[in-house]
């Protein structure tokens, strides 16, 4: 609560803001891996620091793309290398998450375009990590 927010109809009146937190929204636990995962990703994508990162995925994930040649990428260590050396130069938008089975899909794409969808990632979570996790892009 704020007293004295906002100025209408000539007078000062007091503002109230309500916020609802994942606790209060039920969110199933893999897709709020994927809110966190990009929330991270981009975090690093702005500093630079990708060791963040390497505590999302399971010792044993796996990493591949779909569209550009890269990977794929197994283990965290691997996969915390090739973020390294061929990092994302673009942070993430998600415009829409479904769940398939046990693995989250999303749509994505990029801040430069916010307009544009990207392509997919798919996550296959285990034990509150990534698994498994295929970025696809598409024209």
């Amino acid at each position: 609560m704020r007293r004295r927010a906002y100025w209408r109809h000539g007078e000062w009146a007091d503002g109230v803001l309500y916020a609802l937190i994942r606790e209060d929204l039920s969110v199933p636990d893999s897709l709020a891996l994927l809110h966190d995962y990009v929330t991270v990703h981009n975090e690093c994508v702005r500093t630079g620091d990708w060791v963040p990162l390497q505590d999302w995925f399971a010792e044993d994930a796996e990493l591949a793309f779909e569209g550009v040649p890269v990977g794929p990428f197994s283990g965290r260590e691997e996969i915390l290398e090739a973020y390294g050396e061929q990092p994302p130069d673009d942070e993430v938008v998600v415009f829409g998450v479904e769940q398939e089975g046990g693995d989250v899909v999303a749509r994505y794409g990029w801040t430069r375009e916010p307009d544009k969808q990207a392509g997919r990632m798919i996550i296959t979570p285990q034990e509150g990590k990534i698994r498994k996790l295929i970025v696809t892009f598409e024209e």
